[in-house]
């Protein structure tokens, strides 16, 4: 028997700017960033815009328009602008993929061309899927608009879509050319979209960073009275946190069975796909962390105060943390209508063995492979408790 054994080593680079402003003729960052990578010709960019994003901004098409004009010699404007659903409509419609590809067929473009998304996660999620299934990878920039995007979803590898009633059952890791963070973007959010990027940040900073806790602790009112120096400095640190663990963790593109930075996210998918997706990602993410925290202190890993302490903080941000979906079926966890069919559907998704995230301190987590479904409907219990009269758990 002979073998030829092949390593490719593949390392990626990408930034995630910063700026006010994208498309304002004078501000040079995004045509900047096209032509610094191809000097030598003016390449072709194709827009794909959330439609709730065109109806708070509804000048945004012309101002691209504008722009590219202004910048003509840095790259050359698809005519035909792309506006797409936002939201999991962006997910949950497997024409939105076709329309998209049959967009960039129709534009010529070839590997050296660029898509542009502009929008919340989910139409960030399915435009990166279509860039990157269109002659094997187009080259994607990423304008996040919502916290959760600009701080999360926006800024990692991941690209995918919902199928069979699944939460992402299709997608890619296929990193973006760049992804660039505009702030004024985020003053025409209503409240539920401003507030849910907020609890990707608690989970981070609950995994990884007690000081950035500890910030967001005292800040969490001020945060949901929409005090923008505040959520500038949450955004930032968030990224880069998850940018740091992309980075640095080995497993960027999750070929074992962990996946660190979804703690809360096993029970937040199901949550979402529960409701029929009315629930935002971001208060599903709200309602996983706190039941997980509970979870972890009666499984005699986080201290009773450790857990007030985040349960209070994620109130005091403006959470809803129990909905009815939580005990729905509950004692059939076989059941599709059970919370925990989430986690069979959590482990399906990464492959091997189930793997979730807990929490042993404030800071600290820890991997376990097993859970214990009374533990976990007692959590539930004290968690509804909790909501409802403010009982601590």
């Amino acid at each position: 028997m002979k073998i030829i054994e092949q390593k490719v080593p593949v390392s990626f680079t990408y930034n995630v700017h910063f700026t006010e402003g994208i498309f304002d003729n004078g501000n040079p960052l995004f045509s900047d960033i096209i032509q610094k990578a191809s000097p030598e010709v003016a390449r072709n960019v194709l827009f794909v815009i959330d439609a709730g994003v065109v109806d708070h901004h509804p000048g945004l098409p012309n101002k691209i328009k504008a722009y590219a004009h202004a910048h003509a010699g840095a790259f050359k404007l698809v005519p035909e602008l792309q506006i797409i659903p936002g939201g999991e409509a962006a997910k949950n419609d497997p024409e939105i993929i076709e329309e998209l590809h049959e967009a960039i067929h129709e534009a010529n473009l070839d590997r050296h061309s660029y898509v542009t998304a502009i929008g919340g996660g989910a139409v960030l999620d399915a435009v990166g899927y279509a860039a990157g299934t269109a002659h094997r990878g187009i080259r994607l920039i990423r304008v996040p608009t919502t916290v959760l995007a600009q701080n999360d979803a926006g800024i990692g590898v991941k690209n995918g879509v919902n199928a069979f009633g699944k939460k992402n059952f299709l997608g890619i890791f296929a990193p973006p050319f760049a992804v660039l963070n505009d702030s004024a973007f985020l003053q025409t959010l209503d409240q539920r979209d401003w507030r849910s990027g907020i609890s990707e940040a608690v989970k981070v900073a609950l995994l990884k960073d007690a000081v950035f806790f500890e910030f967001l602790e005292d800040q969490a009112a001020v945060l949901d009275g929409r005090n923008e120096e505040a959520m500038d400095h949450l955004i930032y640190r968030c990224a880069e946190l998850h940018m740091e663990h992309i980075a640095t963790s080995g497993d960027p593109f999750e070929m074992g069975s962990s996946r660190p930075l979804d703690f809360g996210h096993w029970s937040a998918h199901k949550l979402e796909q529960l409701t029929n997706y009315h629930l935002r990602h971001g208060e599903a993410v709200a309602i996983g962390l706190a039941l997980d925290c509970i979870y972890s202190t009666f499984a005699g890993m986080l201290s009773a105060a450790a857990c007030q302490r985040i349960l209070h903080m994620l109130k005091g941000a403006g959470f809803r943390l129990f909905i009815p979906e939580l005990t729905h079926e509950v004692d059939d966890p076989e059941n599709p209508e059970s919370i925990f069919h989430g986690l069979e559907e959590f482990r399906e998704h990464l492959g091997g063995e189930l793997t979730i995230m807990l929490l042993d301190e404030i800071g600290k987590g820890r991997e376990v492979h097993e859970v214990d479904y009374g533990l976990y409907r007692k959590a539930i219990a004290e968690l509804q408790s909790f909501e409802e009269q403010g009982v601590e758990a």
